[in-house]
């Protein structure tokens, strides 16, 4: 049932009476957010278009020096749109042509930030560990045709666009790095950022293509807000959260590629928890889809694909895991249910866990310090004894603290 269940929400609604419906949604999600009234025009556009849209709102207590500060945020989750041995140039085109359509969407719906997924100009295929052709998706992070295609889409729309890309490094030795490109609503390239943590766990052997990002804890001071962008693998690292949000964020994305077995029960957790410690909105965002290898029916698989089933991602060789297991050739579903969390711990439903979609949320961002105020992590965070205990850990001559009888 991996790719069975749309969503855990719709779940619910079908099996709960609308009484203990709410209560388990207070339980599970906070306070309840409202819905927001998306535009008929918008409504139908997705419906055409296949892509499941929903809207939400979070807002702030009224205060009397500060105006509210109100930014609306797209997040997209999306399937490849041509098989895996189409030509790259193709598949390129294809996914720019699909997150075009879903972006008008967006657009209709008054976003004023909108982020995709990790490497969503692509299949995932780092977990195949083979270099061509995945290797030639990678292009130059400022002047590529996804850095040329998001621009338009910026200055068209005004809208900044958050654009996670494989981006190759021309002027350091044509080096691969897992890269997001935050695009300002004039159209102007504001800068990047790259994965800060690289899984080594199960089939992700994304190493084998690039290593851990040099770039720090980037937060970029946009038109609506200052965001960062937190990819992927990096929600699992508290410490990454929060050297964005001590360098400012306001709004922190997490564009991500994970797969149901590995990482599902941790998915609603992690990007909430990481609002609540921090004291501001995190939006993480997970693509969707199968990954298979076609095995002796490859032939058949990559058919199949061809003639409907383009969610799934087919490779001609098996996974390995360097576990000690066999080689197989199922590598697992991304489970979609793209979410926002609020500083006050209380978050959206999330989106289907099998179709693509467009989470439209509206945010106060005066409730960032309001909940500051209330709960003073960052005033009682301790920083100080925390870096002077850190740097003794990182010593090669670090001795653990453990008192014994």
């Amino acid at each position: 049932m991996a790719a069975g269940l749309d969503s855990l929400e719709g779940c619910l609604e079908r099996h709960l009476p609308p009484a203990e419906l709410a209560e388990a949604k207070r339980i599970l999600y906070g306070e309840a957010v409202r819905k927001l009234d998306l535009p008929s025009a918008a409504l139908s556009a997705a419906t055409e278009r296949e892509f499941d849209l929903q809207g939400y709102g979070f807002g702030a207590e009224p205060e009397q020096l500060r105006p509210p500060h109100i930014v609306r945020v797209g997040l997209i989750q999306n399937k490849i749109q041509l098989p895996t041995d189409a030509p790259v140039a193709e598949q390129i085109t294809a996914l720019h042509k699909r997150i075009e359509e879903i972006v008008e969407v967006a657009a209709m719906c008054g976003v004023n930030v909108i982020c995709f997924q990790e490497v969503w100009t692509m299949p995932f295929a780092f977990c195949t560990r083979e270099r061509l052709p995945w290797t030639e998706f990678a292009e130059s992070a400022e002047s590529g045709p996804t850095a040329r295609f998001c621009q338009e889409l910026a200055r068209k729309h005004n809208m900044v666009v958050v654009s996670p890309i494989l981006e190759r490094d021309t002027a350091h030795g044509e080096t691969l790095w897992n890269t997001a490109v935050v695009i300002s609503n004039t159209g102007a390239v504001l800068g990047k950022t790259r994965k800060n943590h690289i899984p080594r766990i199960g089939d992700f052997n994304e190493s084998t293509y690039y290593m851990e990002g040099d770039m720090g804890h980037p937060v970029f001071q946009t038109q609506f807000g200052k965001i960062a962008v937190n990819i992927c693998y990096g929600r699992h690292h508290p410490l990454n959260w929060l050297m964005y949000s001590l360098n400012g964020a306001e709004i922190i994305f997490n564009p991500s590629a994970t797969i149901g077995k590995l990482s599902e029960s941790m998915w609603p957790i992690e990007a909430r928890n990481a609002a609540i410690a921090n004291h501001c909105f995190t939006c993480a965002v997970n693509r969707v889809g199968t990954l298979l290898v076609g095995g002796e029916d490859l032939h058949a698989c990559f058919l199949l694909s061809r003639i409907g089933r383009r969610h799934q991602e087919v490779y001609p060789n098996p996974f390995t895991s360097g576990d000690g297991g066999e080689a197989h050739r199922d590598f697992g579903h991304f489970y979609g249910s793209s979410y926002v969390a609020a500083p006050d711990g209380s978050r959206t439903p999330g989106l289907s866990r099998t179709q693509d979609g467009l989470l439209v949320t509206e945010m106060d961002l005066n409730l960032c310090r309001q909940v500051g105020d209330k709960w003073n992590f960052k005033m009682t965070g301790r920083y100080k004894m925390y870096a002077e205990e850190l740097a003794a850990v990182v010593r090669p001559d670090f001795v653990p603290n453990i008192v014994k009888e």
